[in-house]
């Protein structure tokens, strides 16, 4: 709760205990028991006080408070009434307590505990019924009583959705902003890698371009591992460094058909250990010596990337002899 509306309101609830209990003090009859009614209105100060300002820090209401306060709420009814004659029972000064426990009870709600305030209220009306009468409590404030804990709990409820949507909201813009800073990132990655594409592939196109497609052979193994590169940084840019770029080069110069598929594997895997597994990627390929790779990277939960070497050529099948299977786990030591 905002500190200004929660101080506003607190000035408030003492202020009215206040009021209340100087409605008891100012009496025009002479009670018949005076010290009982004193012992009510101080008890009614202490137990009102110690809801409204105890364990401040904290918007709910002790345990041990809110039962002090249902405590109190039965007491009070008992010790007015038997402090005054039956003639003076409705005077003003004598139905202080209906309000000063309305008061109490709407105390209750606003910290949290509703069900002790409405215990609070229910007792406030019973005894107020037995010893005035049904409509004669309800005539002498048991009504604005009742009114006052039903606002408490609406204005209670509507807040604390308030606070919720609040919340929400500001969880949805954190979102918001995160997606905003990563597309960001993205659009400048992707801008670095058609940087990158374009001077791969901008002499060797000039070249074909130049030549009208005459190309000898050295220029052809140029242009096929220019379109290598090429596909390498659109199916799996996160996978490569530049380590990991001149193994596949060097694979391809063997003579060795490499195809990357990068399908996710390393979202949600730390910079640091992306780092490691390029770097195991770079060994593995440098050290494979098989007719074709493939280097996957899949949604895993363990594993980031499977390299598999196969023997034979482009044209051979699917059922070529597996030479080599090299699993990558997303986190040091994983499978």
């Amino acid at each position: 709760m905002n500190r200004t509306v929660r101080s506003v309101a607190t000035s408030l609830a003492v202020g009215f205990a206040m009021y209340f209990a100087a409605r008891g003090v100012w009496w025009i009859e002479q009670p018949t028991a005076p010290l009982m009614m004193v012992l009510a209105i101080g008890l009614y100060l202490v137990v009102i006080n110690v809801a409204i300002l105890g364990d401040s820090a904290s918007l709910r209401m002790p345990m041990w408070t809110a039962l002090l306060a249902l405590v109190t709420s039965a007491l009070i009814p008992v010790l007015v009434t038997l402090s005054l004659d039956p003639a003076h029972r409705t005077e003003p000064f004598a139905t202080w307590y209906i309000g000063g426990l309305g008061l109490l009870a709407v105390v209750c709600v606003v910290r949290r505990r509703p069900v002790i305030g409405w215990l609070t209220l229910a007792l406030l009306a019973a005894t107020a019924a037995a010893y005035l009468g049904v409509v004669v409590a309800l005539n002498l404030g048991l009504v604005g009583s009742i009114m006052w804990v039903v606002i408490a709990q609406l204005l209670v409820m509507f807040w604390d959705r308030a606070v919720r949507d609040t919340e929400r909201l500001a969880e949805i813009q954190q979102a918001v902003s995160a997606w905003h800073a990563t597309q960001l990132v993205r659009q400048r990655e992707r801008r670095l890698r058609t940087q990158f594409a374009l001077a791969v592939a901008g002499p060797v196109l000039s070249r074909v371009v130049a030549s009208r497609g005459v190309l000898d052979e050295e220029e052809r193994l140029e242009a096929r591992l220019a379109e290598g590169r090429l596909r390498d940084e659109l199916r799996g840019a996160d996978l490569l460094n530049d380590a990991v770029r001149d193994a596949i080069e060097a694979a391809r110069r063997r003579g060795v058909i490499v195809t990357v598929f990068d399908e996710g594997g390393l979202d949600g895997v730390g910079e640091e250990r992306r780092v490691e597994i390029r770097d195991e990627l770079a060994v593995t390929l440098t050290s494979a010596e098989t007719g074709r790779l493939i280097i996957r990277s899949a949604k895993d939960p363990e594993v980031a990337v499977t390299v598999v070497g196969r023997a034979g050529s482009r044209a051979s099948g699917d059922d070529d002899s597996v030479e080599l299977w090299h699993e990558i786990p997303r986190e040091p030591g994983g499978s």
